[in-house]
């Protein structure tokens, strides 16, 4: 295991997300909620020590997870949604695509430096809940953003190279 150097944490605003097997990135993804998974604690008793009691793991949970960006011409959101739900195909009675509804995902977080620096893998994903356009208001100066909800079947961090302190010369000073 490579010797630690980097005592700074790293910031939560450098991240990109894309598909497993693609090399393009989703466009204009701004928020991704948190990777969270709880362990739900059995309790049994000794029947010889009945003053005490003991825990055991049990079931694994993993919690959804959302992704938001900016409305754009990119239509990779909806048609992901569509690929679970789709009213068009629904009245054929084919409502959802069953080979490919669901997708890994992959969401890389990268340093100051540009270097990728986290991998998380999230398996079996699949779009429950699908925001094409939230409220809009003449009144406001804000962006229009599309949002999904992500149920899966837990992720892993993947093994990522140390990155290299970068540096550079400023001639200016």
């Amino acid at each position: 295991m490579p010797e630690v150097t980097r005592r700074d944490p790293f910031k939560n605003f450098r991240f990109r997300v894309k598909f497993s097997g693609e090399t393009a990135y989703i466009a204009g993804i701004s928020k991704v909620s948190g990777l969270r998974r709880t362990t739900e604690v059995i309790r049994h008793r000794d029947g010889g020590d009945p003053g005490t009691s003991r825990k055991l793991p049990g079931r694994t949970e993993y919690e959804a997870i959302t992704l938001e960006r900016g409305c754009t011409v990119d239509t990779a959101f909806e048609e992901w949604a569509n690929r679970v739900w789709s009213l068009k195909n629904s009245a054929g009675g084919l409502e959802t695509s069953l080979k490919d509804f669901r997708r890994d995902l992959i969401i890389d977080v990268f340093d100051e430096g540009g270097q990728q620096v986290l991998s998380y893998s999230v398996h079996d994903c699949w779009v429950s809940e699908y925001h094409g356009l939230h409220e809009l208001d003449a009144g406001s100066n804000g962006v229009a953003f599309e949002r999904i909800k992500v149920e899966h079947h837990g992720w892993v961090r993947e093994h990522t190279e140390a990155p290299q302190d970068s540096q550079f010369s400023d001639t200016a000073g």
